[in-house]
């Protein structure tokens, strides 16, 4: 057995909105340090104490670089972060809620999922959210991560396998062994999540996945239907935001709204696009359809515009793979294992006619990665469609979200179950509670948390019954 992680902590604030646009590389790193230097030359950016700040303390904690070759890698590690609070923990007794994250800095997804606090409340669980190998702080070569073949090791297995040797290892130092835990997950993350209790029923006694994917992604379905519900869902209330607009004045509908494509499927947007009326044909307001571009590409507001073609940024992905390293990582993950061939066509929805097919994606992460992208492999690995023999797991999703139908819509067992939200956005039941909250997502919250009890209580009996 390898020896426990030595690990560090120390109780931090999250980073302001731009430092998560420019997340900083590691301190340190475990793997051959001169040839994978760490670069000093980036920008870094203050944390702040804030008031009213979720009550984590962020910790590194001793990973393996390689799961599955012990010959390329030996046993060599990185420092992969992750947040934890047992603030409400009954230690040695209480369940784990542990956040899979996704495509970004931890501490984004931690401050947008108040949520699992409320529920750690409720249910006396210790709280983690870990960080998914190379985004955010936790990259395996520094700022050689990128480079080929070291961003090889960006996998989904990878990172599964990860996160379920972290949960294994904490729960040893923590005197944990007891302990239920349950995996939340929202978007990619809520995929990991689905994929968690498949791989490792034994270590994951059940999953909430919000707004997941996991059908389109594995290549299921229509092409055309992100766009098309993107356009179905602007069709709202148009709203005007104090925002800063493009740089150049001059640009025509098909730039802009490429752009607005670009940035459709980001986090911060779509939030935003159920405020907005088609774009399309608004020629003397096409500043206005900036908005969205706008929350993702300058969330800071601090620059006097933003320029198109500077933030552009061709990838694998139609939806938008956003900026710096993470866009990087992105990137290889949708021309390897994630399919993102969406099209648009400026028929069923509002955006220019633009196709990506298998045969695009292909030429695209050849000329870029030097990889085949495989289609099909998560639907051998991870179960695509049939999903019928597995257990505990919620699937919701808000009619308000255009990634809602790429996912699970319907029950598929009295134990895999389908939770639509009728006025829900994109992975809305995991934020915090709100007083504008829909009654919807309130009553969502109510059946999830009941649920998670259940499954809390049913692996409780479990290990009775095994020990």
């Amino acid at each position: 057995m390898r020896k426990p992680p030595v690990q560090t902590g120390r109780a931090v604030h999250p980073p302001n909105p731009v430092s998560l646009k420019f997340p900083c590389l590691m301190k340190a790193h475990h793997l051959h340090p001169k040839k994978y230097p760490l670069n000093r030359g980036l920008r870094r950016f203050s944390i702040r104490p804030r008031d009213g700040d979720p009550p984590f303390t962020e910790k590194f904690f001793s990973q393996v670089v390689d799961h599955f070759n012990f010959n390329s890698l030996g046993n060599a590690t990185f420092n992969q972060r992750y947040l934890i609070t047992d603030r409400f923990w009954k230690k040695s007794f209480g369940p784990i809620f542990f956040y899979t994250g996704n495509e970004g800095d931890i501490w984004e997804f931690a401050l947008n999922s108040g949520f699992i606090l409320e529920l750690a409340a409720q249910q006396e669980a210790l709280v983690i959210f870990a960080e998914h190998r190379y985004y955010g702080r936790s990259l395996p070569f520094g700022n050689q991560s990128f480079s080929i073949p070291e961003v090889g090791l960006l996998t989904v297995e990878q990172a599964l396998a990860d996160y379920a040797l972290m949960i294994t290892e904490l729960k040893l130092q923590l005197a944990a062994a007891q302990s239920p835990v349950i995996v939340f997950g929202g978007s990619y993350g809520g995929m990991l999540s689905v994929y968690m209790r498949l791989k490792y029923p034994n270590i994951v006694a059940g999953a909430l996945a919000a707004s997941a994917p996991i059908l389109s992604t594995a290549g299921f379905g229509d092409p055309r239907q992100f766009f098309r519900d993107v356009t179905a869902v602007s069709l709202g209330e148009q709203i005007r935001l104090k925002r800063p607009v493009a740089c150049d004045t001059m640009l025509g509908g098909s730039d802009l709204l490429t752009n607005l494509r670009d940035t459709a499927g980001t986090e911060p947007a779509l939030g935003l696009w159920k405020h907005f009326k088609n774009c399309e044909g608004l020629a003397d307001s096409l500043q206005r359809c900036f908005v969205p571009a706008g929350m993702v590409y300058n969330s800071s507001g601090l620059l006097p515009c933003f320029d198109l073609y500077r933030l552009y940024v061709e990838c694998a992905d139609p939806t938008g793979c956003g900026l710096g390293f993470n866009s990087l990582a992105w990137d290889y993950q949708a021309c390897t294992e994630i399919e993102m061939c969406y099209e648009s066509n400026n028929v069923t929805d509002m955006f220019p006619p633009m196709t990506f097919t298998q045969e695009a994606r292909q030429l695209y992460c050849s000329k870029r990665w030097g990889v085949q992208p495989r289609p099909g492999w998560l639907r051998i690995q991870f179960w695509g469609d049939d999903l019928s023999t597995a257990s505990n797991i919620i699937f919701s999703n808000g009619d308000l979200d255009p990634w809602a139908n790429g996912g699970v819509r319907n029950s598929l067992s009295p134990s895999l179950i389908a939770i639509n939200i009728s006025d829900g956005a994109h992975h809305l039941d995991l934020r915090g509670s709100n007083a504008a909250d829909p009654e919807s997502v309130v009553k969502a919250r109510k059946m999830e948390a009941e649920l998670i009890a259940a499954w809390v209580k049913m692996e409780r009996v479990r290990f009775r019954q095994s020990h």
